[in-house]
């Protein structure tokens, strides 16, 4: 699939950055989701009405990106998600997503780094980008956020923004992390709390240090967590959990490679 089929027209429409592939998808999955789940939505003020803005939440769930877009789509923006590329390869849903004008990646390749341009492209253009810094779901046994990537603190340190955090839960419990198969049959409790915008000015020209991008990118999950502490009712754990340190696979279903 080539990046030339990814265009950054302005975005448009109401909410703003939608299209006519993203209005379909809409009506037809937000009913569903309604459906299986009640929601607590909080922060809505916090996410810009319009302009560049990067937004970034933790990873439970294969669902997240669905109701992570839902929140952001009944709060006024339509976002543009970076999603691995195998995903975009799938017959007719890789069209369906690159229509609704999100973002391929190469994960763990030469050319993840293409994935930044992109970012930096749809943002300029005035669109709002949703990141999960961790790059895959959380390894974490209690599904706390776990050590993220970096590209998300790059990004907002090359364009010059701050980072909103998006702190979910409950999500896992609609699909199960890994899982391909919803739990229906009850409605799921969910809550998805917008925090107030991060400062990444301290690191501003050092987005080729990777002492900073490190330092910066703790900044930003430190945040979230700490929203999510708040959700949860509970401390984080002491130890937070190292994929890079891990024998564990770096994506895909961890449970089954073992």
């Amino acid at each position: 699939m080539e990046s030339a089929q990814i265009t950054y027209a302005p975005p448009t429409g109401n909410p703003l950055g939608t299209n006519a592939t993203f209005n379909v998808c809409a009506r037809i999955l937000i009913p569903l989701l309604n459906a299986i789940t009640k929601r607590t939505w909080q922060g809505a003020e916090n996410i810009p009405k319009s302009g560049p803005a990067i937004i970034i939440s933790n990873h439970l769930s294969y669902a997240d990106v669905l109701f992570f877009a839902q929140f952001l789509f009944k709060n006024g923006r339509a976002p543009r998600f970076i999603g691995k590329r195998s995903i975009f390869n799938v017959p007719v849903i890789g069209r369906i997503l690159l229509a609704a004008g999100q973002i391929p990646v190469d994960r763990e390749s030469t050319h993840a780094s293409k994935a930044l341009d992109h970012a930096v492209a749809a943002l300029k253009a005035g669109h709002l980008i949703g990141i999960y810094p961790e790059g895959t779901l959380t390894r974490d046994e209690n599904l706390w956020p776990m050590v993220a990537k970096t590209g998300a603190a790059r990004l907002a340190i090359v364009t010059q923004l701050p980072i909103v955090p998006v702190a979910a839960w409950g999500i896992a419990d609609v699909l199960p992390p890994y899982n391909k198969m919803p739990r229906i049959w009850r409605r799921s409790k969910i809550t998805i709390r917008a925090g107030k915008a991060i400062d990444m000015s301290s690191w501003y020209g050092k987005q080729d240090d990777p002492k900073a991008l490190a330092e910066a990118t703790a900044h930003v999950m430190g945040e979230l967590t700490t929203m999510l502490e708040d959700i949860r009712g509970k401390k984080r754990p002491t130890q937070i959990f190292d994929p890079h340190t891990s024998d564990l696979p770096r994506t895909g279903n961890f449970k089954k490679k073992r």
